[in-house]
């Protein structure tokens, strides 16, 4: 598989082959698709999902927005952060943690223990995940986000996620909530292209989608 951003359609076209469930699914859900991200680079799109970690979307871009604020163009660099105090970032609504996450992203990105976009681009996505997490406050979720939202890398499966979890259950008509070992046992089957059916999963753990799936129960897991 290539590292390259992959093709929607190709990827669709895999799942609906792959699993008559997913198939139905996509069916009623429609054409829209998972969108890709263009942040300005690696620093200003992990700030981002700092802000964002734990929080409501709403909430989450508030106080993201405030945070962009303090910046003269509202384009977040690691030179400007580095030159805020620990005050003004809490001022904007970011927590303790978060605050020394950020300020810990700022300093690794200026001392060059990330990775450039450049060097990125040879390395495969557990190499990625596993500079990612020397951040300060960045786990392998944050790290997937990153790669599907950002890189647009195919085949990324977060098991751990519970909206990704809540989308398994309801497509495949679980009774219970299943763990993430068994969410990458059940999905092994739609690589290389996971990335593609955790946003459709996504979709599924929303309650009109959830409510939908429940009384149509297609057949052919």
């Amino acid at each position: 598989m290539s590292l390259r951003r992959y093709n929607w359609m190709e990827g669709v076209g895999h799942l609906r082959q792959n699993c008559d469930r997913m198939a139905a699914f996509i069916d009623a859900f429609g054409k829209r698709r998972l969108p890709i991200r263009s942040e300005g680079g690696l620093f200003s799109a992990l700030a981002r999902a700092i802000a964002y970690q734990q929080l409501s979307g709403k909430a989450a871009g508030t106080i993201h927005g405030r945070f962009l604020q303090l910046f003269p163009d509202g384009r977040p660099t690691p030179e400007h952060t580095v030159g805020l105090s620990p005050e003004q970032l809490r001022a904007v609504g970011l927590s303790r943690a978060k605050t020394l996450s950020i300020l810990d992203l700022a300093e690794r990105s200026m001392n060059g223990q990330l990775p450039t976009p450049r060097k990125m681009g040879g390395m495969d996505d557990e190499e990625i995940i596993e500079s990612l997490c020397t951040v300060r406050g960045i786990g392998p979720w944050t790290a997937q986000m990153y790669l599907i939202f950002n890189l647009g890398r195919p085949d990324v499966m977060p098991s751990t996620d519970l909206g990704v979890q809540k989308g398994v259950q309801n497509i495949y008509r679980m009774r219970s909530l299943p763990a993430p070992a068994k969410v990458e046992r059940k999905t092994r089957r739609l690589a290389p292209f996971r990335s593609v059916a955790s946003w459709y999963f996504w979709r599924a753990s929303e309650a009109q989608w959830a409510a939908a799936l429940a009384r149509r129960d297609p057949g052919g897991a």
